[in-house]
């Protein structure tokens, strides 16, 4: 199911509407998942802490350099560190 990736992955959220779980502007924490990558679907830690699938297009994903990486993480919620 899951591709497990060698670096963590984000995604800043686009969108205004459509979910109470995820802010417009915000940073979030994308969890690999090779099946919902071909649905063009993320795996993406949300505002409630939990991962949930969301469609791609409400996101644009961001490269963290890698030595910046670790504070992000730092600050993620708990279950995704």
């Amino acid at each position: 199911m899951a591709n497990h990736e060698a670096r963590p992955a984000f995604a800043v959220c686009v969108v205004e509407n459509g979910t109470d779980d995820l802010t417009a502007g915000m940073l979030y924490r994308v969890l690999a998942d090779e099946t919902a990558d071909t649905e063009g679907l993320l795996r993406v830690v949300d505002d409630s802490g939990e991962d949930y699938l969301y469609p791609a297009h409400i996101f644009v994903r961001v490269v963290v350099p890698q030595d910046e990486e670790q504070r992000l993480l730092a600050v993620a919620p708990a279950n995704v560190a």
